[in-house]
């Protein structure tokens, strides 16, 4: 008589088939991401909100961008600008939006890094609530004064700061943009005091110069160009390393008077963080093809739009932890602060 006998079973917890249900567990969720990839996006449209106003430079950049998705990506993007608390407010909603896909923005240098520096509760973390698309490039900022200001230079203006301490203030499309921080670090280099006065958007900042409500104000070179061009505007300096293209006869902050100072302003687009990178890969390829079509490049190379070199997600994101770190402390040192 053959007597058989049964096999130990081996226990759940056993090292080797642990290892591989987990491996089993990464594949499907793996092979979820992908399908998910590869279906998107064919459900509905992709929702771009722009934290910034209607007529600002991330609203015609993003704009631009979005007409080129649309028709590489076979789906409607519809803009949506959601102003307001400096962007905190549409970052925030993004940062908690489903990450699917289907929900995207435009982030600039202001709403991922100043905004950090500035507000205490800004409602996101840069660095842990979104998941870093492209960066598309930057713009220099323009100085501009009223067309009657009787400043006709930049020392004209610190002149006057310095005999008329605490009578001076400047515009901006809102607490936290490279408008306000611009001005900021103009007080803070030259020791001079300024009240910074924010509106509701870029357009309505340059208003209140043309007007002359506000005594100054440093604004994106494609938002001025034309007011300054028109006569409407009249513009000091650049705050750009160097001069602009479009303003050659401009100097320089730093040529005009205020040695070292630099500010040049990034954009981006980016999602929510747990977006599927398949997803955020699609949408990295089909922004910088929509970026490197030549058409697309003249329109926003007139318009005096610097487009970055071709970047990664990850590059984008090492470029949010570089500024952070070059910026928190510069805000920290002038006391600016939005509650």
């Amino acid at each position: 008589m053959t007597v058989s006998r049964a096999r130990p079973a081996v226990p759940s917890t056993h090292p080797t088939r642990r290892a591989a249900l987990l491996c089993g567990a990464f594949a499907l969720l793996a092979a979820s991401g992908l399908a998910q990839a590869q279906g998107w996006p064919k459900d509905r449209p992709i929702r771009l909100v722009v934290p910034l106003a209607a007529g600002s430079t991330a609203d015609i950049v993003s704009r631009t961008v979005a007409a080129g998705l649309a028709s590489r990506l076979g789906q409607s993007v519809v803009v949506e600008n959601k102003v307001g608390a400096g962007g905190t407010i549409a970052m925030a909603e993004v940062a908690r939006a489903p990450a699917d896909g289907y929900t995207i923005s435009f982030a600039s240098q202001g709403t991922l890094v100043f905004n950090l520096a500035l507000y205490s509760r800004p409602g996101y973390d840069s660095l842990k609530d979104f998941a870093p698309i492209a960066l598309v490039g930057g713009v220099s900022n323009v100085m501009i004064v009223p067309p009657g200001s009787p400043a006709q230079t930049v020392a004209d203006v610190i002149a006057q700061a310095r005999a008329n301490p605490g009578t001076m203030n400047f515009s901006s499309g809102g607490n936290g943009t490279s408008h306000h921080l611009s001005g900021v670090l103009f007080a803070q280099m030259t020791g001079t005091q300024w009240q910074h006065v924010p509106y509701k958007g870029a357009p309505q900042g340059v208003m209140a110069v043309m007007s002359g409500e506000v005594n100054a104000g440093w604004f994106n070179t494609p938002t001025v160009i034309s007011q300054i061009r028109g006569g409407k505007l009249r513009a000091l300096a650049v705050t750009s390393k160097g001069r602009s293209p479009l303003l050659p006869e401009l100097p320089t902050l730093a040529e005009a008077g205020v040695p070292g100072y630099e500010v040049n302003t990034w954009f981006g687009f980016i999602a929510p963080a747990a977006t599927p990178p398949e997803v955020v890969n699609r949408l990295n390829v089909a922004i910088l093809e929509v970026l490197g079509d030549p058409a697309v490049k003249k329109d926003l190379d007139a318009q005096g739009f610097d487009l970055a070199p071709r970047n990664t997600p990850a590059e984008f994101m090492q470029k949010i932890r570089d500024d952070l770190a070059i910026w928190t402390p510069v805000v920290k040192a002038s006391g600016a602060t939005v509650n």
